[in-house]
């Protein structure tokens, strides 16, 4: 049997060493970071050869991106329950629990800590694009629906969702109350879906220039 036929077959070896090395690289992220995480010890400790992981994913950072996408598609999968509210408060406390248990703290840290250098700032921006493309649904579906206007940017309709979980988390270090989602939530939706009068917000902006 050829390599190819064996990185076909569901449930074969090849799934079991890309299961291997997954577990392998999330664990040393949790252990020791995106700056601390080398091939050759993720091979070491799923039990392959480097040249293996290398034929796979490519590049170091491929490894990390799949190895953080997976994790987060299981741990974050994307509810669909026909409502926006609904979505959005079972994605918000799914996202909570996972921040602040062990393994979701220590990731969401160690990409907020990561350097700014080429290759993990690239890393990073893939990472979030390939998050925000699955989440953004949660938007993309209440926008058909007609929940939400037309012209709504689904990224941005969760980067507002997420931003003040992970503030707390990495920044403040605040705890999260069991309400904090639906509250997050009401405050946003109240935002999205409150249209603003050109005439009220230019009257605003003009009355505080004035004060």
């Amino acid at each position: 049997m050829s390599d190819v036929d064996v990185r076909r077959r569901p449930g074969g070896r090849s799934a079991r060493v890309r299961a291997a090395v997954i577990e392998a690289t999330n664990q040393l992220l949790l252990e020791q970071g995106l700056a601390g995480l080398t091939v050759c010890e993720v091979a070491r400790r799923a039990q392959v050869n480097e040249t293996s992981i290398y034929r796979r994913w490519g590049t170091r950072e491929n490894l990390i991106i799949d190895a953080l996408l997976a994790d987060a598609a299981e741990q974050l999968p994307v509810p669909d329950t026909g409502s926006l509210r609904d979505d959005l408060i079972a994605y918000a406390t799914a996202l909570a629990r996972y921040l602040t248990s062990p393994g979701g703290n220590a990731l969401d840290r160690a990409l907020a800590s990561a350097g700014d250098d080429p290759a993990t700032r690239r890393l990073r921006d893939q990472y979030w694009d390939a998050r925000y493309a699955q989440s953004g649904q949660i938007a993309e579906r209440a926008i058909k629906r007609g929940e939400l206007p037309g012209t709504t940017e689904p990224r941005f309709v969760l980067e507002m969702l997420v931003a003040p979980l992970h503030f707390r988390i990495v920044l403040t270090r605040e705890p999260l109350e069991p309400d904090l989602p639906t509250r997050i939530v009401d405050a946003l939706l109240h935002g999205l879906v409150t249209p603003v009068e050109p005439d009220r917000e230019e009257s605003s902006v003009s009355g505080v220039a004035a004060g």
